[in-house]
């Protein structure tokens, strides 16, 4: 397959994965990753995908809103694998007395590896190597 159609793919993956995110969907944001998926938090161990589901959907339970964007920075295909770093912003609003909300920008680094099975393109990896939060 061209790295031209892949990246189309994946652009349209990350693009159904960031509307889940702001919809606060975890079952449509979760499918985007294969069972064996293994998450590395920046500067943590890795853990696996039910974990990990679980750590998101406290997330998606103690925000008000969620916004967020990416751009790749670069990709690679090697041995079927697709592999991409990207960097991403993210805006959470987090509920605060009454009407007011607390805002926290994230921005991080992020490489993704990603593998076609069955015909889908699936996430088994995910690292964060860099991490600002203010």
């Amino acid at each position: 397959m061209e790295t031209d159609l892949i990246i189309s793919a994946i652009n349209e993956l990350h693009q159904k994965a960031n509307l889940a995110l702001e919809n606060k969907d975890i079952t449509a944001y979760a499918a985007m990753f294969d069972d064996a998926f293994s998450f590395a938090p920046f500067e943590k161990s890795a853990i696996n995908k039910r974990d990990y589901t679980i750590d998101i959907k406290k997330h998606f339970n103690n925000a008000k809103e969620i916004h967020t964007s990416y751009y790749r920075i670069k990709s690679s295909i090697e041995d079927d694998v697709f592999t991409e770093k990207i960097a991403r912003k993210s805006i959470i609003l987090k509920p605060k007395l009454l009407v007011f909300s607390k805002k926290q920008t994230i921005q991080t680094e992020e490489i993704y590896h990603w593998k076609n099975i069955n015909g889908d393109w699936k996430v088994i990896a995910l690292e964060i190597v860099l991490e600002e939060k203010y």
